[in-house]
């Protein structure tokens, strides 16, 4: 490994071959001072992400790749979408879509190596199949991403250039919860156990979840990403701490990163191992909360287009809905706000007609209630997503569709 200023950086990334691929640090973790010389002396590149953020390079020349589009993309008329659940995409860098360049963003080095801190998830995979190609490994080595373990340290001689940039990650501050939110939290965690395994994203619901489980105990977190509603769990004594924190990738306060800094109770693994449903269905009473943009009487979500565009991607909630269902007393809960107050429009909808996402459910939960689905009829399904999920004004509605469509 060698040590470079971003001047000396940019001589080495001018010899890159012509349109070459280049896999960077996706999430939060984005690491832009790499981002901005690839993009000051490569006139053509591909740039996969996953989920990535804004500000991204945005010119002509550039290709947006990803199989999760995150705002920094979504957008954009040069966004190629790559259909691919999260556990797969391991398979993806190995034999399709080969990287020329790995970007990461790390911690500063300690003893031989850097820790990938916060955005562990494929880039393991990307750094080994572009080094069997010969490719380049470099990294934005920051002191204020916190070291952690697992899969997430990289040692020196895996990476051929580093450079040293302190700046700060950005954070997320989840701010109060609004009713409808906590009215669905409140009505999963009720059906949560102490001693059960949880896997919950970010955002308005997942937070409302984890806020209702403080009174719970033994909890184990098994999950694609965390935030700081597990740090709330672990001040309450919720956890079990003779089991580790398990996650790929990271988001949330400052408080939270110096958490989990240098911290042996969480390991952040590679998505192949995070996302393997076998692995995740040995995990005791795994509980899986993913969100939908729409869900229809067939219990099929969508979770990934809005209007035939793609919003986001497949990510890890396949991978989670087939793990939990098959651990022992494990569940799968869909949740999402029963009626789309811009679009004035009802969020169960008798068939989907966008790619649906995932299917088969033990919950559809909205904040009227839970629909129980998995273990019933395709007929008992739809009655129970109409009567316990569905917004009041469109039961009738979905009541003529289902007797249409031989369910009722």
């Amino acid at each position: 490994m060698r040590v470079v200023s971003v001047e000396q950086l940019k001589r080495v990334l001018a010899s890159l071959p012509e349109n070459p691929r280049v896999v960077a640090s996706g999430n939060f973790a984005t690491p832009g001072v790499l981002l901005d010389a690839v993009d000051s002396v490569v006139p053509e590149y591909r740039l996969h992400m996953l989920n990535a953020q804004k500000p991204l390079p945005d010119r002509e020349g550039v290709v947006y790749e990803s199989t999760f589009v995150g705002p920094g993309m979504r957008k954009s008329d040069r966004l190629v979408y790559i259909p691919c659940r999260l556990s797969l995409v391991p398979v993806l860098y190995r034999d399709h879509y080969w990287p020329d360049v790995v970007l990461i963003h790390t911690s500063s080095r300690r003893h031989d190596t850097v820790s990938l801190g916060t955005e562990v998830n494929v880039l393991p995979a990307a750094i080994e199949a572009v080094r069997e190609r010969g490719g380049l490994v470099i990294a934005q080595a920051n002191p204020q991403m916190p070291y952690t373990y697992g899969d997430a340290q990289v040692y020196e001689h895996e990476i051929d250039f580093l450079v040293e940039v302190d700046e700060e990650l950005p954070t997320h501050d989840a701010g109060p919860l609004d009713d409808v939110s906590r009215q669905i939290g409140e009505l999963i965690a009720a059906r949560v156990h102490d001693n059960s395994t949880m896997q919950l994203g970010i955002g308005a619901v997942p937070d409302a979840v984890l806020a209702s489980l403080t009174q719970r105990r033994g909890m184990r977190v098994w999950t694609e990403m965390f935030s700081d509603g597990v740090l709330e769990l672990h001040k309450r004594g919720c956890l079990d701490g003779d089991v580790p924190l398990t996650a790929s990738f990271l988001f949330g306060s400052r408080e939270l990163y110096d958490w989990v800094h240098l911290n042996k109770r969480i390991r952040m693994l590679r998505t192949e191992k995070t996302n393997d449903p076998a692995q995740i269905a040995r995990q005791a009473r795994m509980t899986s909360v993913n969100a939908a943009l729409q869900v229809d009487l067939l219990d099929q979500a969508n979770a990934s287009r809005v209007r035939g565009r793609i919003y986001s991607g497949f990510g890890g909630s396949t991978d989670f809905i087939v793990g939990a269902l098959h651990s022992r007393g494990g569940q799968s809960f869909m949740a999402l706000q029963s009626w789309h107050r811009k679009a004035d429009v009802s969020t169960i909808v008798p068939r989907i007609t966008e790619p649906v996402t995932s299917f088969q459910h033990s919950f559809v939960a909205t904040e009227h209630g839970l629909a129980q689905c998995f273990g019933r009829s395709e007929s008992e399904q739809a009655h129970n997503i109409i009567e316990h999920a569905a917004h009041p004004d469109a039961r009738d509605g979905l009541r003529e569709a289902a007797a249409e469509m031989g369910l009722l």
